[in-house]
């Protein structure tokens, strides 16, 4: 893919995140679009931080200080959200301050934002259970109906991998790779598709089954929750070194190439074939391209790897660029078109919401993966 054309697509991107700062500052958009333009929201559920995401990527592009502003007046917002410990009694503390705070802290220094993520960190290691070894996804802490991890967590542990950076203590990388490990022993199944999430039995930490929350059944392979397992696995390998980790980074991802339609674009669960008429989740590739881009990055694939891996990644992306990026801020005030939060099914539990609109992670995603081809580009995550 020529350089020319992702650096119009980041421009396009940057235009569109111009024109929404007006409404996106001291308000947030909602987790999605609807009739694809964002709603104005509090900082309230688990989306908020990769709209302040995307204001560092595009400050990091333009060294616009509009952007900064808006993006220093959100870091504010998470530090009152934490110290007052507004919607943060779930495991998504890392969707929410890294991109936001620890991007702040790196990118200036900020130490109100340092000492939020911090805080962020805190928050998080505190949903850990030593009965199983493992993050508590949702609900109350030990409670039976609710005694499991999910697959996205996976990259809410960068968070505590950066606080025992910053902080000294160990017991924050302690509860990352204590919860990696149990993730990747029992959220991969034996032909490399995923689970979303995974019970355990809260009085022995024995693992009980996986079970779908977003995805089409149990037993399928939720796109975005597979993507989320590319991703997660490449930043794992980073952090640790875990052999295991760089292996099922190849496993789960082979079989997420294996089950993509010809446009490279999945569809919001992988068990639907080509030719289907269920909908696409640009969101879900879009995460799944900026995985495969940190693994080729990050030293864990031998060369052949990184080309054959590296080359998917940058077809998934150019057909985001091709096929999905909003053309015009008429049209929609999102930057990729048909993601889908959560679709409804025979055998889920969940009601149809952001279907077919923007969603704001992979607004993030799709705007990290420019970047990443654009500049030497230091990762938030």
């Amino acid at each position: 893919m020529e350089k020319l054309k992702v650096q119009k697509a980041a421009a396009q991107a940057v235009s569109i995140l111009k024109g929404n700062l007006n409404n996106y500052t001291y308000k947030f958009p909602g987790s999605n679009s609807e009739h694809l333009f964002y709603p104005e929201t509090e900082n309230t559920e688990w989306t908020t931080g990769f709209c302040t995401g995307t204001y560092w990527l595009a400050y990091e592009l333009t060294a616009e200080e509009s952007f900064r502003s808006a993006a220093e007046v959100q870091v504010e917002s998470f530090y009152n959200r934490i110290k007052q410990k507004i919607d943060v009694d779930h495991h998504d503390m890392g969707f929410l301050y890294t991109p936001s705070c620890v991007a702040a802290y790196q990118i200036t220094g900020n130490k109100r934002a340092k000492e939020a993520a911090i805080l962020a960190a805190d928050q998080l290691i505190s949903r850990f259970q030593v009965k199983g070894e493992f993050l508590q996804a949702w609900g109350e802490p030990g409670a039976e109906d609710n005694y499991r991890l999910i697959i996205d967590c996976l990259l809410n542990l960068p968070l505590l991998y950066w606080a025992s950076r910053v902080t000294g203590d160990g017991k924050y990388r302690d509860a990352a790779v204590r919860h990696t490990k149990t993730s990747i022993q029992n959220l991969v199944r034996e032909d490399n598709s995923t689970y979303h999430t995974y019970f355990f039995n809260p009085r022995t930490g024995e693992p009980l089954r996986g079970v779908t929350a977003q995805g089409y059944q149990d037993d399928s392979a939720w796109a975005r929750g597979q993507a989320w397992g590319i991703y997660g696995t490449a930043l794992a390998w980073r952090y640790t070194k875990d052999e295991t980790c760089r292996e099922l980074f190849r496993k789960v991802t082979d079989f997420y190439l294996r089950h993509l339609p010809e446009d490279m674009v999945p569809y919001w669960d992988l068990q639907f074939p080509e030719g289907s008429h269920e909908l696409r989740d640009s969101s879900a590739a879009a995460a799944a391209v900026c995985g495969i881009m940190e693994m080729c990055e990050n030293g864990g694939l031998e060369k052949e790897e990184q080309s054959f891996y590296g080359k998917r990644a940058q077809k998934m992306l150019e057909s985001l660029i091709d096929n999905y990026a909003v053309r015009s801020p008429k049209e929609a005030n999102g930057l990729i078109l048909h993601g889908v939060y959560a679709k409804s099914s025979p055998f889920n539990s969940v009601s149809d919401r952001g279907v077919d609109e923007c969603n704001l992670w992979g607004d993030y995603f799709y705007l990290e993966a420019l970047v990443r081809n654009i500049k030497d580009w230091k990762t938030y995550w």
